[in-house]
């Protein structure tokens, strides 16, 4: 099942009555949906094209042309079967030899990238990018396996030299976000979208005038809503025993297109402090007879 199918479902028990009709007649036909005009669909779950209208922007999308256009993409996708990676996530079994875990990790991780670059909104993309080139400075907050996404960002942007830190203690989030004013920015990753210690900080973080980009699974979320862009990945990926492997590798594909987007943005201030970086760790690294 695409991400935006399995969001609907997962989300189908929170919607309204009219919304839960909608989102059953998508699931029942997905391939159906994404050649019906908006009037048509309408008249078939007897609701008005505005109830439609507001339901995909509840889900994200600009509308109803860009809701079928990303689920066309995904049922495109699907239809191509395993030779682009497979198409489901496969969960640890006990006493797989290493050949086939092997074989299931490079599954999960291709279909992690694949299913989240289908979501991408580039307009989303390119407004993150913007924002976090003009910025001031840059705060970053995760808990968890999301500090580690997190982290990895904050290694990438000290080397261009960009103001930042990232945060993985709720206190000094929140201690983070006070301090924060018109033209910082906060970047906030939460998987679930519903990290308390995130969002709080996110919330004091924009009562402080920052602009705010969170990084999330897809689907509706309490963080994705809050954020002046909210970013996603593929929401696939569940359950305790597969330890959030693919879905970090999703959310560190989009950090590393948002990082290549700053450089290629910023690309004359940028590269010279990159190579600059790379030269001096190289330096001290021989000083110290090549020793890490």
């Amino acid at each position: 099942m695409s991400p935006i199918l399995y969001a609907l479902e997962h989300e189908k028990s929170k919607l309204s009555q009219m919304e839960r009709k909608l989102a059953e007649r998508i699931l029942s036909s997905p391939g159906e949906i994404v050649h019906m005009g908006i009037t048509e669909l309408a008249e078939q779950c007897g609701i008005s094209p505005a109830t439609i209208t507001r339901f995909c922007k509840v889900l994200h999308f600009k509308g109803f042309p860009d809701f079928k256009v990303k689920l066309a993409a995904e049922i495109a996708h699907s239809d191509a079967g395993p030779q682009d990676g497979g198409s489901s996530y496969q969960d640890i079994v006990a006493g797989n030899p290493l050949s086939v875990i092997v074989e299931a990790m490079q599954t999960n991780h291709l279909t992690s990238i694949r299913d989240t670059t289908s979501l991408l909104d580039l307009e989303r993309l390119q407004a993150a990018v913007n924002l976090l080139c003009q910025a001031r400075r840059v705060d970053l907050y995760g808990m968890a396996t999301s500090s580690i996404v997190a982290q990895d960002f904050y290694q990438k942007l000290i080397r261009i030299g960009v103001n930042c830190t990232a945060f993985a203690d709720s206190h000094m989030q929140i201690t983070s976000a006070s301090s924060l004013s018109e033209g910082d920015v906060v970047f906030a990753v939460s998987y679930s979208g519903e990290t308390p210690e995130t969002i709080d900080a996110l919330t004091c973080a924009k009562a402080s005038g920052a602009s705010t980009i969170a990084l999330t699974s897809y689907g509706s979320s309490p963080l994705a809503t809050l954020a002046d862009i909210p970013l996603f990945s593929s929401s696939l990926e569940k359950g305790m025993r597969r330890g959030d492997m693919a879905s970090r590798i999703a959310q560190l594909h989009i950090i590393d297109i948002l990082f290549t987007g700053m450089v290629s943005t910023r690309f004359g201030d940028f590269i010279p402090r990159l190579e600059q970086s790379y030269l001096n760790v190289q330096h001290y690294r021989n000083k110290r007879g090549g020793q890490s």
